[in-house]
């Protein structure tokens, strides 16, 4: 078995990935590839040599012969579909080609009746969502970057956002996954229908593995109806307050889609008033989303807090400008992460931060922090008891995004647990040669 030496012509890499996919620009050497896309791959890796190429297969097939002849040759490789989210995660070490399923963006079934889809792991989600409303129905996940986000990336990185509220997390919508794995093989879990379970672990383990497991090829999901009408409530004022009115809203009936807790300049940046805010958005007939939205202005109301209804047009635009704020940095020295805590303590952590949103119920959300040190601090508080809170407040800080030199400097995932040994040999059994995505993971997986 030969192994790849860091001194091989680039031109044989890349003829031996061309005799693959065979069409004209579907393998780009490095030195030929966008700057801007050049820019996106560098900050997924670790300072040293750049890819030899990037390739483009078009069919699943062709995806398979392109991870075997890595895999026969010891050749590192990243996995990615559009991009948008390659900066998340730990950097990738000694990546040698890099291979997008941009291309693989199929259509392969829409179940309408079942309330199923199936479809390649390159279409994009937007793309995906136009052709689902056609049929009144959607993909109940609110991802990153919509318009450029592909399902695959989604599904790797575990891209759910705050429509995890109502519908549950990625890992809770998949049906049935095809993929590659390390050594080439094409391999399934689960199915193409509600009620079948099979392989259900499985889809579970490679949802937010960030490719270090296998390949995502083919992807379904179950769907679900769009709403007659939709309306968003957003309540500002002082933080105690504020965090009465979530706790009245995770303890009441009321069945929002979508809601979160904002941090105070997140608020003033949206245009919303001043103080923290609690953002909940209600999805039914008419009837029903007037009603929930009056229950909660009327809660507002009693605490002391403003509160505004937002509908149709405005409403699209406010949950767009709330998406574009929590993952567009100021500058190029924002750090976004990925916070999980308590839900009764995320008050207590947005009154710390600058820009900041957590989920009221499952406590996941984003945090925008200015420094390495910040996140050092934040993570310090997260692991002692009764150091933000008088009760327990333990949780989790991992970083997102962040100037590849942060990445270097501090540990990505800042995990603690004793699951290390158990990943790695899932690894060991995934990818024995550790030619995915080696590093992304937790403790350099």
């Amino acid at each position: 078995m030969k192994a790849m030496s860091n001194d091989r012509p680039q031109a044989v890499c890349a003829s031996d990935f061309a005799s693959i996919v065979g069409e004209e620009n579907a393998v780009c050497l490095w030195e030929n590839i966008e700057l801007g896309q050049q820019k996106r791959i560098q900050q997924a890796i670790a300072s040293g040599k750049s890819p030899t190429c990037i390739v483009y297969p078009r069919t699943q097939k062709q995806l398979a012969a392109v991870i075997a002849t890595a895999h026969t040759n010891n050749w590192r490789v990243l996995p990615c579909g559009s991009g948008s989210k390659l900066n998340w995660g730990g950097l990738a070490k000694g990546i040698d080609v890099v291979v997008s399923t941009e291309r693989m963006s199929q259509l392969i079934e829409h179940a309408v009746g079942d309330l199923t889809v199936t479809v390649e792991a390159g279409m994009k989600f937007f793309d995906l969502q136009t052709l689902l409303a056609k049929s009144r129905q959607f993909l109940a996940l609110d991802p990153t970057a919509p318009e450029s986000a592909t399902i695959g990336g989604i599904v790797a990185a575990g891209d759910t956002g705050s429509l995890r509220q109502r519908y549950g997390s990625v890992r809770d919508q998949l049906l049935g996954i095809t993929f590659v794995r390390a050594d080439g093989e094409i391999a399934k879990a689960g199915g193409r229908v509600v009620k079948n379970v099979a392989g259900y672990d499985l889809m579970k383990l490679l949802t937010g593995s960030y490719g270090t497991l296998s390949f995502i090829s083919q992807l379904t999901f179950r769907l679900y109806p769009l709403a007659e009408a939709s309306g968003t409530v957003v309540l500002t004022g002082n933080a105690e307050a504020v965090s009465q009115a979530a706790d009245i809203l995770r303890g009441s009936t009321l069945t929002p889609v979508q809601a979160d807790l904002l941090s105070a300049n997140l608020v003033s940046s949206l245009g919303l008033g001043e103080g923290l805010g609690l953002i909940a958005r209600f999805q039914s007939i008419s009837e029903s989303v007037k009603e929930q939205s009056n229950r909660v202005l009327e809660v507002g109301q009693k605490l002391g807090l403003d509160g505004a209804i937002f509908a149709d047009g405005d409403e699209a635009n406010l949950w767009q400008r709330l998406q574009e704020r929590m993952h567009t940095a100021a500058t190029e020295s924002v750090i976004t992460c990925k916070i999980g805590v308590l839900p009764n303590t995320a008050v207590e952590i947005l009154t710390q931060v600058e820009l900041g949103l957590i989920h009221i119920s499952s406590g996941l959300g984003l945090l925008q922090l200015e420094s390495k040190n910040k996140v050092l601090k934040i993570r310090d508080e997260l692991r002692s008891a009764g150091t933000v809170s008088t009760q327990a407040n333990r949780g989790f800080l991992t970083i997102l995004s962040a100037p590849r030199a942060v990445k270097e400097q501090i540990d990505v995932w800042g995990y603690t647990g004793n699951a290390l040994p158990l990943m790695r040999r899932i690894k060991e059994q995934f990818d024995s040669k550790n030619i995915l995505s080696p590093g992304r993971f937790v403790g350099g997986i």
